[in-house]
């Protein structure tokens, strides 16, 4: 890989469009480019991974790819969020990962050329609206959209599930973090005004109607997380060592999932009591997301709200993953008017919250939990009020 600086001129945030920056930073059209949606989790953290339950939202904040060909054998990719071109072999992608914004897109690049699938030499650029280590998925939406991009050069059209399973696996191996299908599942099948229920085993989704007197709102504590070769890989290899414990005497057992409390407090002898608290998280978890569901088809508001409280309660105490800026930013949307649930979002260690609140109360919410956040924390955080999006494709931004 190399890398160079770009002057900010070229692709700077007042060039309306990205057909504009693309013209500015390689001199020639774009052939096409896409879009692709992060997502916010309204339930269902850490559950993935155990082939468990979850209920993302796709938002309407986006990371956008131009591309066009070249006639070598070179990637070249331009991220105007960092200002910064980094150029690989074609031939030559499969070094470790760098912990760099590009290894999501080399990562991409080199899962679909060892599937077998055709890569051009390509002048790539890409840019993102969705906010950087705040939990929201920017990973998978980049992911996503890169594929659309790689691959529309070579005529190939891949099944929207293959190209989100090809993402999870190139974050997987080239950035080190090994997440579940969600975050690339929701930025591929979201829908407008929906959340999906997704059963991360058989990837059966359910498709659940927002009701229109609510609004998601997203508070970002502006503590970024860093989640590649860390703790997330650590809370995925307590599950992994439970599930390989309590199997020696549950033999059918494959994940987390297919465990209930009574199985867990059966055999608590055999593994620890911290994987003890981290397996009643996940277990607890999934009854959550189920109850969920049925609270949102009956527009049960204040009930799923009671359970976006519990879960963050069981991710802060059991699993471990909040920390004391997202509990201040949970415990000050309890005490406000209009709020029906509130709850971390994402992987965890900072990051942003999720918010239930009625939509008569979004300008005070916004306003309250801007200068209590601050008070308590010396943070200036930022508050998004999202809409469910549908999933990624083109673009004519």
């Amino acid at each position: 890989m190399t890398t160079s600086m770009v002057e900010p001129s070229p692709a700077s945030s007042t060039t309306n469009s990205i057909s504009d920056r693309f013209r500015a930073v390689y001199g020639t059209n774009p052939r096409t480019q896409f879009r692709a949606p992060g997502r916010v989790n309204l339930i269902g953290e850490h559950t993935d991974y155990n082939d468990g339950f979850v209920m993302p939202v796709a938002i309407d904040s986006y990371s956008y790819s131009a591309i066009s060909e070249r006639a070598d054998r070179r990637l070249y990719i331009y991220s105007a969020q960092f200002n910064e071109t980094v150029e690989f072999d074609l031939d030559h992608l499969t070094e470790p990962p760098r912990k760099h914004w590009s290894d999501y897109v080399r990562g991409v690049a080199a899962v679909l050329r060892d599937e077998g699938y055709p890569l051009n030499g390509a002048n790539m650029l890409i840019d993102g609206q969705v906010p950087i280590g705040a939990g929201l998925s920017s990973s998978a939406a980049i992911e996503v959209g890169s594929a659309f991009a790689l691959t529309s050069l070579g005529g190939v059209t891949i099944p929207l599930l293959e190209l989100a399973k090809l993402c999870q696996r190139a974050e997987n191996t080239y950035t080190g973090a090994r997440c579940g299908i969600m975050d690339q599942f929701a930025s591929c099948f979201g829908r407008q005004d929906h959340a999906l229920m997704l059963d991360c085993r058989s990837l059966e989704t359910t498709y659940l109607q927002l009701p229109p007197t609510v609004r998601l709102v997203i508070c970002n504590t502006m503590v970024r997380h860093e989640l590649a070769g860390g703790e997330y890989n650590k809370r995925r290899e307590s599950c992994e060592r439970m599930v390989e414990n309590i199997r020696k005497f549950l033999p059918n057992v494959r994940a987390l999932r297919d465990l209930t409390i009574e199985d867990l407090e059966r055999y608590s002898s055999q593994i620890s009591e911290l994987d003890f608290r981290r397996g009643r998280h996940v277990i607890t978890e999934n009854a959550r997301v189920n109850e969920a569901k049925e609270a949102l088809q009956s527009t049960d508001l204040v009930r799923l709200g009671e359970l976006m409280y519990l879960s963050h309660d069981s991710l802060d105490r059991n699993y471990a993953v909040s920390c004391q800026e997202l509990n201040t930013m949970v415990e000050l949307a309890r005490n406000l008017e209009g709020v029906y649930g509130a709850r971390m979002t994402g992987g965890g260690f900072g990051g942003c919250t999720v918010n239930l609140v009625r939509i008569d109360a979004v300008s005070n919410f916004k306003e309250q939990i801007i200068s209590q956040y601050h008070a308590e924390s010396g943070i200036h955080p930022v508050v998004y009020v999202c809409s469910a999006a549908d999933g990624a494709g083109q673009s004519t931004r």
